[in-house]
C-alpha cells in the first residue's frame, strides 16, 4: 500500500437486539492520527464513479462504507502506484487516505452505497481544498496495482474493467 493508506477492520458485535460497531475512537492512532473536525455522508447509486480529486492543504480522509459496497482507489503520480480497497457495509472497516493522493470510488454491486467519511480540515466554501481531474482521465496509468504488476497495469485506469478479465 502507498505510505499513509491504512485499512482498519472494525469489530461488529451481535446480540438478540441487533449489531453494535465502534466507528471512531481517539486511541485508534493508526487511522485517527490527528483531529477529526467534520464528518460527511454521501449516498451514491449503483455503478456511479466519484473521482478523481486530491487535497493540497493537508486534509486526510477516513472512509467508512455503511451500506452497499465501494471500490476505493488512491493513485500516486510520482510512483504511478494505484491502491484499491473494496469496502462493504457488511464487513465494516475504516480506510484512511492521505489527501495528497488522487482518490475516488466506484459503487460496486446493485444497491446504493452509503459512505460516511471523517476529515481533519473543515470544508472552506470560499476556497475548497480540492483539485480535480476527470473520472476517466487517461493519464492515470498505474505501473503497480496493490503492489502487483498484472494485466491491468501499464494501461489507462478503467473503473469499469472487471477484475477477472
Amino acid at each position: 500500500m502507498l505510505p499513509g493508506i491504512i485499512v482498519r477492520p472494525l469489530r461488529r458485535s451481535a446480540d438478540e437486539r441487533g449489531f453494535f460497531t465502534e466507528i471512531m475512537r481517539s486511541d485508534w492512532t493508526d487511522v485517527f492520527q490527528d483531529e477529526v473536525c467534520q464528518a460527511n455522508m454521501s449516498i451514491s447509486y449503483p455503478g456511479m464513479v466519484r473521482a478523481w480529486h486530491k487535497h493540497e492543504k493537508g486534509q486526510v480522509d477516513r472512509f467508512l462504507t455503511i451500506k452497499g459496497a465501494l471500490k476505493i482507489c488512491a493513485y500516486d503520480d510520482a510512483t504511478r502506484e494505484l491502491d484499491e480497497v473494496v469496502s462493504a457495509g457488511e464487513n465494516p472497516q475504516i480506510v484512511r487516505v492521505p489527501g495528497h493522493y488522487w482518490h475516488g470510488f466506484k459503487v460496486v454491486g446493485n444497491e446504493p452505497a452509503i459512505l460516511v467519511y471523517f476529515v481533519n480540515r473543515l470544508y472552506d466554501y470560499s476556497a475548497p481544498d480540492e483539485v480535480r481531474r476527470p473520472w476517466n482521465d487517461s493519464t492515470i496509468v498505474p505501473m503497480l496495482i496493490n503492489g502487483k504488476k498484472d494485466d491491468r497495469c501499464g494501461k489507462a485506469w478503467d473503473w469499469f474493467l472487471l477484475p477477472y478479465k
